[in-house]
């Protein structure tokens, strides 16, 4: 102990020396100190530093077990896990973002850009809204219309108390997916078209127009005819301008581009009206007027005709600050020509199917540049726009393109994909130009959420407020206490949960009562192995606790269990005695048992060692008695538990309980002498010191009378059996070698009219067949004096002359269940519709009839050849239906010879009626350039589609699919629903097959084509 005591040993050492004594020491001699040194009450305190961690074998240690959280100064936040509301706040001179509420993103970046708009923020305010002007401010206020939307997220952008608002009410009134990210240049068309629509029907005349005075400008086609110079123009407007920037490095390139002359020659010829025939003409566009906001789409996100698919052109293109249009027109007439830029719409990411979309906007009223990153905005420093950071996350380790050098006034990037350009205006003293004010109605709707916010804040502090409150009462009850824990030697003491302890100094958990039930023995005190799981306190700590936090039972000093102390003393003696006695047990085993003998199992009397092993070490390590499980056949078990698990005889691995296996089912010695072996009775003893409650059997003792009896009785049955089974056979000899049996198809040509139906395992039992067989009547008369008969059945043949021939029914005696029918075809029909892992076979086509001749090789093909090619032979009627086949002997002897159907088959005028129904036959004789697919019922059709894109190298949007003619088009149906069957045959059309493989590895990570903005309300639906 005193080794112990310096060096504080790990926990196994620990309890290893507080059972030390038990060798010295005998169970009747056990005292108080022996006691005591089992629940090691007199092990030494940890003081606090010496101790990484508490050490849970000794009860005396306090260290470790979360006090250092509260015995210092702590801040008043580790209190509480509430981030501070006024986070939430809107910063004073700044604006509101928006939440990206999943992939809404390239949303969130036109909002931001339209709202910096001034002069259709400004008309947006003028609209009438009627539901906004007469909204009680008790009630939250729900926009219906877009106007409505688009007013109200305006209103707040502007004037709301938070940092970031949600859009959701706009987004979901469009019917967008913000889960699927779109093309942001497709929705800013869309969005605005349906704006504008929307405005066309304001009362106010000034707000009708209000998109095409802001966004629209105006161009012609031109046409000249080579041959006579004639000059057709055809006007169009238009709200952006869509600039190619593949092979460009400007913006000045890309508008020459977009302007530039388009000869029209070969089959592309222009129709002249002055000439009257198709002549050589160039085309060009005429610029005739521009817009106040221009916007510049850079179309980096082109259709790739070798995969359908769009990718993203990561070029790099060079723009002005300021954009002078004056050498684009052809007449400048009055119109004011300069540009300035006022916004950079940004894609990150090197996919047009993935990436993050943001927005660079300049301030119109202190022409300070910002940064909109949805929720997060950043203004940036002096006034300048920078692109670098974007322009870096960009990079990818493959990229060799180096970014150009910009000129002062221009920027260069490679993820901009929308420029939009102020007209520049004269510095005006006046203020209201670029002041725009919330109408009082929508002002009114602000404050309310404002008011909302504000309420928001108030309960978070309050709540702040409470758990620092709650917090600090904490920290002094724990510093009070934790100087109270500690039981000095002598005085009294408890023993507290040391999870729960642990719990009571975790803040983070709600402290319950106190509860040590899980760590009574059966004698309702204290058990000694779960000492390691508790911590000994001052009696006065204790009294404390309980007071506070109730609980119990409590589990003082006199809980320590002296009954407990000394079984393990008898268990742990027995270990350390155990391998000698197996020594001399082994030795006594081979002498000659001269006087009283017992008979012990032979399997019990190999494996007793581990036994008793296994048994002393589950009572050793038990740590709750009360609810383990034990067999009661150790030394130190409870006498509540007389029995065990019963175990198969003999089985030595799963044998639990020692002499089981000569232990009958009646409880008495088995009938098997081989099993036993007939030990001294001073093995017996021994072995009784192990097992003082295994069954006793001596040499005396008779096998059981039941099984003696029973034994007989099955021989006596035996030999009655074997005469029982000649005779019949000599009866029933045909029966029994499957000679000369019934068939359908033989019936008309014998002379009987009636034949009769017995389950085939019971004709022929010993090969377990679970079909019927037919039997002669002679055989049938046999069968019935034999046995009990519960219902015959019977099969009867009607021959009739008929018009068109001699005709063959069958009736059954008793009739046909056509329920029972119905619902089996009903369960065929529903396996069909839910089938998983069955096959189905691609027939690739060409011409739209001819089989194609060569299957392409395939690329680690998903699908495989289920089954093997072999044609179905085909059989004789009647023998298909499971219902009225033979043994698979009797089968095999009709064979047919040169593919003509064996003799006694119906002519092709029998009428056979559906008890001799044909089955479908499992086979299926594959073409060349077929392949066979694994599939499942609850797949899809383009799941499908990408298994045959594997196997035939045609990409998922070129392949037509159908069956019996029926085209297969929903991609998102499942097999089951589209009629697909196991064993269906699915013709494949290719458009245009793909030869280039990484295309399509492509085409397969990237899915089928988008759907776009189909079904939302940008569309009008």
């Amino acid at each position: 102990m005193k080794q112990l005591v310096k060096t504080m040993a790990p926990r196994l050492q620990l309890e290893k020396a507080a059972w030390r004594w038990v060798e010295s020491v005998k169970p009747e001699d056990i005292g108080q100190e022996h006691i005591e040194l089992a629940y090691r009450i007199s092990l030494p305190a940890c003081k606090r530093g010496n101790c990484r961690r508490n050490c849970k074998g000794n009860p005396n240690c306090l260290v470790g077990i979360g006090e250092q959280t509260w015995l210092g100064e702590i801040d008043e936040n580790a209190f509480h896990n509430i981030d501070d509301p006024n986070s939430e706040r809107r910063d004073k001179n700044t604006f509101v973002g928006l939440t990206n509420l999943g992939a809404t993103c390239y949303v969130n970046t036109f909002l931001q850009v339209w709202f910096h708009n001034l002069e259709l923020r400004r008309s947006l305010y003028q609209c009438y809204n009627s539901r906004a002007q007469e909204h009680n401010t008790e009630s939250d206020y729900e926009p219906q219309s877009i106007c409505e939307h688009l007013q109200y997220l305006f209103a707040l952008l502007q004037n709301s108390n938070r940092k970031y608002i949600d859009p959701s009410g706009l987004v979901k009134a469009l019917g967008l997916d913000t889960g699927q990210q779109q093309d942001a240049q497709e929705f800013s068309k869309l969005f605005l078209s349906l704006l504008e629509d929307t405005l066309s029907k304001q009362k106010n005349p000034t707000l009708q127009n209000v998109i095409q005075q802001q966004f629209c400008g105006q161009f012609s086609y031109v046409t000249v005819c080579n041959e006579c110079g004639r000059s057709s123009a055809l006007p169009s407007r238009f709200y952006e301008l869509e600039l190619n920037i593949q092979g460009h490095k400007n913006l000045t390139e890309c508008v020459t581009e977009f302007l530039k002359d388009e000869k029209l020659d070969g089959d592309n010829r222009y129709f002249c009206e002055s000439c009257q025939s198709k002549q050589n003409a160039t085309r060009r566009i005429r610029l005739h007027s521009l817009p106040p906001t221009l916007n510049l789409q850079l179309m980096r996100f082109v259709f790739d005709r070798q995969t359908g698919h769009k990718k993203k052109l990561n070029t790099y293109i060079s723009f002005p600050e300021q954009l002078d249009m004056a050498p684009f027109f052809e007449v400048t007439k009055d119109q004011k020509c300069v540009y300035e830029l006022s916004a950079v719409l940004i894609h990150r990411g090197i996919s047009a199917y993935s990436g993050h979309y943001i927005a660079h906007v300049k301030d119109a009223r202190t022409s300070d540049w910002y940064k909109f990153n949805d929720e997060e905005i950043e203004r940036m420093e002096g006034k300048k726009l920078q692109l670098g950071t974007e322009e870096e996350i960009a990079e990818t380790v493959k990229s060799q393109t180096r970014k150009p050098k910009c000129s002062k006034g221009y920027h260069c990037s490679r993820n901009a994909y929308m420029l939009v350009y102020k007209i520049q205006e004269e510095e005006s003293l006046d203020p209201s130009k670029t002041i725009v004010q919330v109408p009082e109605f929508l002002q009114r709707l602000v404050d309310q959420d404002n008011h909302k916010f504000e309420e928001w804040c108030s309960e978070m502090s309050d709540m702040r407020k409470q758990s620092v409150d709650k917090g600090k009462a904490k920290h002094e009850e724990v510093k009070e206490l934790y100087e109270l824990l500690p039981a000095r030697d002598g005085e009294p003491y408890e023993f507290i949960p040391l999870d729960w302890l642990k719990k009571w100094l975790d803040d983070s958990t709600a402290t319950k009562k106190i509860d040590n039930l899980d760590f009574l023995c059966f004698h309702g005190k204290l058990h000694p192995d779960r000492v390691g799981d508790a911590k000994r306190v001052s009696q006065q700590a204790g009294q404390v606790l309980y007071e506070r936090y109730g609980g119990g039972p409590r589990l003082d000093g006199s809980t320590l269990c002296q009954e407990c102390v000394e079984q393990r003393c008898r268990v742990l003696r027995l270990k350390n005695q155990l391998n000698e006695d197996h020594k001399e047990v082994s030795n006594l085993v081979k002498r000659t048992v001269s006087g009283e003998g017992y008979w012990v199992g032979k399997t019990s009397l190999r494996s007793w060692k581990q036994l008793a092993l296994e048994q002393l070490e589950k009572d050793e390590h038990e740590s709750k008695p009360s609810n383990g499980q034990s067999n009661g056949k150790g030394p130190h078990a409870n006498n509540s538990q007389d029995g065990g698990p019963e175990l198969s005889e003999g089985n030595e691995e799963d044998m639990k309980m020692f002499n089981e296996d000569i232990v009958c089912s009646h409880g008495g010695l088995s009938i098997l002498d081989t099993e036993r072996k007939l030990v001294s009775s001073e093995v017996w003893t021994k072995l009784r010191t192990y097992f003082p409650k295994a069954q006793e059997f001596t040499q005396d003792q008779s096998p059981c009378p039941q099984c003696l009896t029973l034994e007989q009785e099955e021989k006596d049955n035996e030999a009655v059996s074997k005469m029982m089974a000649l005779d019949q056979k000599n009866q029933l000899l045909n029966l029994f070698h499957e000679k000369n049996r019934p068939t359908l198809t033989k019936w008309p040509q014998v002379d009987t009219d009636i034949l009769y139906v017995v389950p085939l395992f019971f004709v022929d039992e010993w090969r377990k067949f679970i079909s019927i067989a037919l039997l002669w009547p002679s055989e049938w008369e046999v069968i019935s004096k034999l046995f009990i008969v519960d219902q015959p059945i019977s099969i009867q043949c009607f021959k009739q002359t008929t018009s068109t021939g001699p005709t063959t029914k069958y009736t059954t005696q008793p009739d046909l269940c056509w329920e029972c029918r119905e619902g089996f075809l009903f369960q065929q029909q529903k396996d069909l519709r839910e089938y998983t892992q069955a096959t189905v076979y691609i027939r690739k086509i060409i011409d739209d009839k001819r089989i194609i001749k060569e299957a392409v090789p395939e690329l680690n093909a998903s699908s495989s050849e289920a089954e093997e090619e072999k044609e179905e032979q085909p059989k004789v009627a009647g023998e298909r239906d499971p219902d009225f086949s033979q043994s698979e002997d009797g089968a095999k002897r009709l064979k047919l010879n040169d593919g003509n159907i064996a003799e006694g088959a119906a002519s092709p005028g029998t009428n056979t009626t559906k008890l001799s129904g044909i089955r479908r036959s499992t086979r299926h004789r594959k073409l060349r350039g077929e392949k066979a697919l694994i599939v499942s019922a609850n797949q899809t059709l383009k799941e499908l589609k990408i298994q045959i894109m594997h196997a035939f190298s045609v990409a998922p949007f070129d392949q037509n699919l159908s069956i019996d003619g029926k085209s297969l088009t929903d991609d998102s149906a499942t097999l089951g629903t589209l009629g697909v069957i196991p064993e269906s045959i699915i013709s494949l059309k290719a458009d245009e097959p793909i030869a280039d493989f990484a295309a399509m590895d492509d085409v397969y990570q990237v899915g089928m084509p988008e759907e776009g903005f189909k079904g939302t309300g940008l569309l009008g639906h």
